[in-house]
């Protein structure tokens, strides 16, 4: 069976030097419109089979509420540099297949 490779969906929490230092590495990834609610930003996100990332928690609610998703990557505000986060997202990206993180809430922590 063949892998789908893993997108992101970066919300308005997180800088958009993520974005462009990912895209130097050739990993998908946007940054969804600034101001749209979260609801909004979930749902763009779950159509394209994007996986949302984000420091606001309340995508853990939104999830804890069973709405569908593509997977959401939380890390707490202030605890991880723009670094941690692409290294995490560079983890993810090489070691996961995107229906892995179908309806799944995944937590950053630091990779080396």
């Amino acid at each position: 069976m063949a892998t789908r490779r893993v997108s992101f969906y970066l919300d308005e929490s997180l800088s958009s030097r993520i974005v462009a230092q990912l895209r130097r590495q050739d990993i998908d990834i946007i940054r969804g419109p600034l101001g749209a609610d979260d609801p909004v930003h979930l749902a763009r996100a779950t159509e394209m089979g994007r996986v949302v990332c984000t420091v606001d928690d309340d995508f853990l609610k939104l999830a804890a509420q069973g709405i569908e998703h593509a997977g959401i990557i939380w890390g707490e505000q202030d605890k991880y540099s723009i670094g941690d986060w692409i290294r995490y997202l560079r983890f993810i990206h090489a070691a996961c297949d995107a229906d892995e993180l179908q309806n799944e809430v995944y937590f950053v922590f630091h990779v080396d």
